[in-house]
């Protein structure tokens, strides 16, 4: 039962910072054991995992990121949000959010509950 959905401007301008919204109804961010994760899918590429934010409040990155990336939570809004700075025309994609276990948390397999996912451009 529980539903994600991304937000956020979908044309970000090359150098700057790329903000997304997950917005999580039908279960707490807080519930423990799940790992609430952001991942993308460039076009014609396969699915890029990009971070996590665990029912903690602790977060991890994938290392080619980084530098780039800060995943936080508004816990009274049930939210978590990516953002993602200096951004280039490679970061086009579309970005999911998602609900996995500690098993998948870093998994670029489509499993635990996702998001439709929301199509973000970088472009001039």
């Amino acid at each position: 039962q529980v539903q994600l959905q991304e937000s956020g401007p979908g044309l970000v301008k090359p150098s700057q910072t790329l903000s997304l919204t997950c917005t999580v109804s039908g279960g707490s961010i807080t519930t423990k054991n799940w790992y609430w994760s952001w991942l993308r899918q460039p076009p014609g590429k396969g699915l890029e995992w990009i971070g996590y934010i665990a029912y903690s409040g602790n977060t991890y990155y994938k290392s080619s990121l980084k530098s780039r990336t800060s995943i936080s939570r508004d816990t009274s809004k049930n939210q978590f949000t990516l953002q993602l700075s200096s951004v280039t025309p490679e970061d086009t994609a579309v970005y999911y959010c998602a609900r996995r276990n500690f098993g998948s948390a870093t998994s670029t397999e489509r499993g635990g509950s996702w998001g439709q996912g929301t199509q973000v451009t970088v472009s001039s």
